[in-house]
């Protein structure tokens, strides 16, 4: 016990710095400025490489060990893939996405292993005991990338650009890849092929500063103002402390950990592209607005794309995608969503997630096929209001992990209707907190058309977003996709 608990106390002190803390910006400004020196421009790879160490070392050192193993794993296998003998390009790809998968496995899901199947024994304890790295899965899948890309390249000529004949200089490329601060712990996941083409020196004249200055606002307004507020309402979805509230405070809840979920993840991924953006690098956009989505797969278009779009490309279409048709695009979706699902987190209850979105996916993919349409049928706000209810119900597998407590939640939403315990001020801060993101959701609806007063009060509306990220930002919390 006293290990086990060392262990935990180890991981509660071994998160990366916060975008939203102070060591970070102290960071951020010195690797800017020697970044855009110009005597030190052959040497921006090196800057940012270096700053990505400190970044992801600064609580945890030793994490640093794991980083520069999989940097290595994925260098040699690459390079290998590329220039090695011909007839053994396929082996080198193989072993490198193997070699991936095993970290992945090793360090994320042992401790499922351990509780399911070896609980109680001295195996179990070890395997439970496994720390879990923060960002790994988003930098293991990133070395998949750069694997499965290289090895495609041999047949492609656009990959031809992702890697390199000199070691040195392809080390270089492929650390910078992997371990760039901006979207190493929590994405968006980057696909070798769309990142690695736009490794070449930057100037302090090209920063496209509308963009990042807008992705960077509203990401902290999304982050320190909204998620970090929601959280201290959202806490109450913890077991047992909501097993005594009224129905409506449990549903009211419910709804606001979805719109934190959205203002911290989306948060999260507007900082990393402006950031980005900064050092001359674009990010594909990781959320399109995904709460007024029409349909499950609607949803999976605009809900955390970097992710769905690695798991269509590398997962569901090498399984065979739809070209069989019928059952085994069904299955394959399954797989692939349940996949997903345990991806996100070492527990039964993301496997149980994975396998209701892969669900719904099917059966609309089977509606389709059977030519079975509610379109023009029904409003369409009706469907986006279905879509929206279903989604924040399967959060409930995010925020409370442990099934049994699933379940426990779901049945105290049904009985709790007749309990005095109503909590109006947790109600009316959820409420308030939850407004910027039903107003972002449906200002995106109503400016799709042209409005010129939509660009007269865009620079009030950052200029508030600015100031109530001064004045009104909640506690400092962690990324909730950090424990992904």
């Amino acid at each position: 016990m006293p290990f086990k608990s060392a262990v935990v106390a180890t991981l509660a002190a071994g998160l990366p710095m916060l975008f939203n803390s102070v060591p970070f910006f102290l960071l951020l400004v010195p690797t800017l400025l020697l970044y855009y020196v110009p005597f030190m421009q052959r040497f921006q790879l090196h800057v940012i490489i270096a700053a990505s160490f400190i970044f992801y070392a600064y609580n945890m050192p030793w994490l640093l060990l794991l980083l520069i193993v999989s940097l290595g794993i994925n260098t040699l296998a690459s390079h290998a893939v590329v220039f090695g003998r011909a007839d053994r390009r396929k082996m080198y790809a193989t072993v490198g996405v193997t070699l991936n998968l095993v970290v992945l496995i090793l360090f994320k899901y042992s401790p499922l292993i351990g509780r399911s199947f070896f609980e109680g024994s001295g195996i179990g304890e070890f395997l439970i005991a496994i720390p879990l790295p923060v960002g790994i899965s988003f930098f293991t899948f990133q070395g998949i990338s750069l694997v499965v890309d290289a090895y495609r390249g041999k047949d492609v000529p656009d990959y031809a650009s992702i890697v390199v004949k000199g070691m040195w200089e392809h080390t270089l490329r492929i650390s910078t890849f992997i371990a760039f601060f901006a979207q190493l712990v929590a994405g968006p996941v980057v696909k070798a092929h769309e990142f690695l083409p736009q490794v070449r020196t930057k100037y302090f004249k090209d920063i496209a500063w509308n963009s990042a200055f807008a992705s960077l606002v509203v990401g902290y307004f999304l982050k320190m103002v909204v998620a970090d507020n929601l959280k201290d309402q959202t806490f109450w979805i913890t077991f047992p402390y909501f097993k005594d509230m009224h129905s409506i405070t449990l549903l009211v809840l419910l709804f606001g950990y979805s719109m934190q979920i959205f203002a911290d993840f989306a948060g999260y991924s507007l900082i990393a592209i402006g950031l980005a953006r900064l050092f001359g690098y674009i990010l594909m956009d990781n959320f399109d607005f995904p709460y007024i989505a029409a349909t499950f797969s609607e949803f999976w278009r605009r809900w955390h794309i970097s992710l769905s779009s690695f798991l269509r490309e590398y997962l569901y279409i090498p399984l065979g995608g739809n070209r069989m048709g019928g059952f085994h695009t069904y299955k394959n979706l399954m797989i692939t969503m349940v996949l997903g699902g345990l991806w996100h987190g070492a527990a039964w209850s993301y496997a149980v997630w994975g396998f209701f979105h892969g669900l719904v996916l099917a059966l609309e993919r089977l509606t389709k096929d059977l030519g079975w349409s509610m379109k023009g049928k029904v409003p369409r706000f009706l469907h986006m209001l279905f879509i929206f209810t279903s989604v924040t119900f399967a959060w409930l597998l995010f925020k409370l992990p442990e099934f049994d407590h699933v379940i426990v939640y779901v049945r105290m939403l049904l009985q709790n209707t007749d309990i005095p315990n109503i909590q109006p001020i947790i109600i009316f801060f959820t409420a308030l907190f939850s407004v910027p993101v039903v107003a972002y959701h449906l200002l995106y609806l109503w400016t799709r058309e042209p409005r010129p007063i939509v660009a007269r009060i865009k620079p009030i509306v950052y200029g508030g977003m600015l100031f109530l990220i001064l004045v009104n930002s909640g506690g400092g919390a962690s990324f909730i996709y950090f424990q992904f």
